[in-house]
């Protein structure tokens, strides 16, 4: 099985309270964060590696796993944590963040997928930074290719993949045939959420993702890197969406003392009438 999964390097999530707006108001300023893998991206990688490999025995693949980003030079770093996980090849799209949208990104991805042909595209729900998700049904649009959303367990069929998605209200269950654009949630990184056709379905994963060894690090460098244009994979494409402001919320005013339950609901009732 041939799969190619996108990933986007966004300011580390655990230190979002320190993101800033800038003077402008048109932009927001990252000075001073660390970067770092989507995590839903990192979990759809999770997701493929498992699917091009025996579990028993995963340093022998048994298919193969592309990453592609869309980004400036300094994303090679996010790539090649990738390949030292045990991503086979990789693909830097040269682009901005500023001169990117969910458009412009499905339609370069596209174009990869032409020239790539692999059996599924497996991709994060959505990207922590923008929150946007809709990289991957507009893939799934402009390819014609079966989609399932939002997956939490997926296993390899004949020509096809048994999909269980999260739903309002739990667990819906799909049969996509393949080729197909998956996009994962949290819960595709537990012990039984992922096998392969080569996977004995009695074994168990580690929980979460798995980390390279140093020697992995190592060899990382010498893994396959291209290095392609934006205007190359989506000539005369231009942004469909504009930033026009970014603004903070309205700060919140202090709490009330209530002396009593009878205050809190009649306050509940009359004054803030969420009851």
């Amino acid at each position: 099985m041939k799969v190619l999964v996108p990933l986007k390097r966004v300011a580390d999530p655990d230190n979002a309270n320190k993101i800033k707006i800038a003077a402008s108001n048109v932009a927001v300023d990252s000075t001073g964060l660390e970067w770092k893998t989507n995590p839903f991206d990192e979990y759809a990688l999770e997701a493929a590696l498992r699917l091009t490999e025996n579990g028993k025995a995963p340093k022998q693949r048994l298919g193969e796993v592309i990453v592609v980003t869309l980004g400036p030079k300094e994303c090679e770093q996010t790539l090649r944590s990738a390949l030292a996980t045990g991503a086979d090849r990789a693909i830097r799209v040269d682009a901005t963040d500023d001169a990117l949208d969910g458009r412009l990104v499905a339609l370069a991805l596209k174009s990869l997928v032409l020239a790539e042909k692999p059996d599924v595209v497996l991709l994060g729900k959505q990207a922590v930074d923008g929150d946007s998700n809709q990289v991957g049904q507009r893939l799934a649009e402009l390819l014609d290719w079966p989609m399932a959303t939002f997956a939490a367990t997926i296993r390899e069929e004949a020509g096809a993949l048994l999909v269980s998605r999260e739903v309002d209200g739990g667990v819906g269950t799909l049969r996509v045939r393949l080729p197909a654009v998956v996009t994962v949630d949290l819960r595709i990184v537990s012990p039984t959420s992922v096998y392969s056709a080569h996977t004995d379905a009695a074994h168990r994963y580690a929980e979460g993702v798995r980390f390279a060894p140093l020697p992995a690090i190592m060899a990382a460098k010498k893994k396959p890197l291209d290095t392609k244009t934006l205007a190359e994979l989506a000539p005369g494409a231009a942004l469909s969406t504009k930033t026009l402001k970014f603004e903070k919320p309205p700060a919140r005013s202090a709490g009330v003392r209530v002396k009593d339950v009878t205050e809190l609901v009649d306050k509940l009732m009359n004054v803030s009438k969420v009851l």
